[in-house]
């Protein structure tokens, strides 16, 4: 791992990509905790919408919140493709660079192994395998292969096949003891295999929320990014045409999205194909509107907050397990919590919490100091 990122890396890298993905990790580092403390101070009913939004449900369903995660593999995915492009022109054989990916890919899933089990020793029954950085390493190195070694037309169908193909053995299958085609939690299939073949422990027993199995629809998660990125790099149309193009197909995998939840419900938990469409619709409608905003109309000074969160992303997100962010905002600013007093002092050390993150990463961005993996 590299924490140290020259200045022509800085200025060639996609503006719009670095501020979605800072926008993306701001929800997780801390924003969502203000909407929960504004519900349970005022107890408003929008404050209290707005809350539930920033929660998951707990199996078939969509909530705002369960958009973060297929985000920032999206992003991994457009981003793979200058990375990979990049060194292509460069002279990198695709051997080597099959390397590479499968390294980064290898340390993105260790670095989850760390995320939910620190580096405590622990018997096998108390370890976790699966993880957010593990699914993230798993689509990221699949989808760079795809990327590498297929043509434009077969990266299309590698991803309606993982979707189709996913669909198809959910729907044909289910556990022992359960009808064909079960989706419930304890009877679908994919969790009946992570159940049966996964070491350890999974987050909910009979289910893990990021489990092996329903990878296969993940990896296209990932691959939409790559196709989307691969687009926006190649082809000859100009950037208005772009725009209408990735919003066109963004409303088509909206509408395709909520038709197939009829029958394949949409669902983070199973990672549905219906879900990686319908997340995947999203995300080109939000990439589009940073994309148009950002980098066509050149209108930047706001994305700056955001720009300095997605450089350091992977360590922000990680920090937690190794920083105690509350223990260190409480000793800065419990006397604004002591002065707001009863029910807006955790709403106040919410929003310090924040801050407080954020001048953090500002301060390793002024030093130039990433993580990059």
């Amino acid at each position: 791992m590299d924490i140290r990122l020259k200045n022509s890396e800085l200025t060639s890298r996609l503006y719009s990509l670095d501020a979605l993905r800072g926008f993306d990790m701001f929800w997780i580092i801390g924003a969502e905790e203000i909407f929960h403390t504004m519900s349970e101070a005022t107890h408003h009913p929008l404050w209290n919408a707005l809350s539930n939004q920033f929660t998951h449900p707990h199996w078939n369903g969509f909530h705002a919140y369960d958009l973060i995660f297929p985000l920032f593999m999206f992003i991994s995915g457009i981003s793979s493709v200058y990375s990979i492009d990049k060194s292509l022109q460069e002279g990198v054989t695709k051997q080597n660079l099959l390397w590479k990916v499968i390294k980064r890919g290898l340390i993105l899933f260790v670095l989850g192994l760390i995320y939910n089990n620190g580096l405590m020793i622990r018997e096998l029954v108390d370890f976790r395998f699966m993880s957010v950085l593990g699914r993230i390493g798993i689509g990221y190195t699949l989808s760079c292969i795809i990327y590498l070694y297929a043509g434009k037309k077969s990266r299309v169908i590698w991803f309606g096949g993982l979707l189709i193909g996913y669909w198809l053995i959910l729907k044909c299958t289910s556990a022992p003891g359960f009808p064909m085609g079960d989706l419930t939690e304890e009877g679908n299939f994919a969790s009946y295999v992570d159940r049966s073949i996964l070491p350890g422990k999974l987050s909910r027993g009979i289910h893990d929320t990021v489990g092996l199995f329903n990878n296969i629809a993940a990896i296209a998660t990932s691959l939409a990014g790559i196709l989307t990125g691969s687009y926006l790099k190649n082809s000859t149309v100009n950037e208005y045409g772009k725009v209408k193009a990735m919003l066109a197909t963004g409303c088509l995998s909206l509408a395709l999205a909520l038709i197939w939840n009829f029958d394949f419900p949409i669902n983070k938990n199973m990672w549905s194909s219906s879900f990686v469409l319908y997340t995947t619709g999203w995300n080109l409608l939000l990439f589009t509107l940073f994309y148009y905003i950002i980098d066509v109309k050149e209108i930047r000074r706001w994305a700056f907050f955001f720009k300095v969160i997605g450089m350091n992303s992977i360590l922000i997100y990680m920090s937690g397990k190794f920083i105690q962010w509350g223990y260190t905002n409480k000793g800065f600013f419990q006397w604004l919590s002591d002065l707001m007093g009863d029910p807006f002092n955790a709403v106040a050390l919410a929003v310090t919490g924040l801050a407080i993150k954020w001048i953090f990463l500002k301060l390793l961005y002024d030093k130039k100091l990433f993580l990059k993996i």
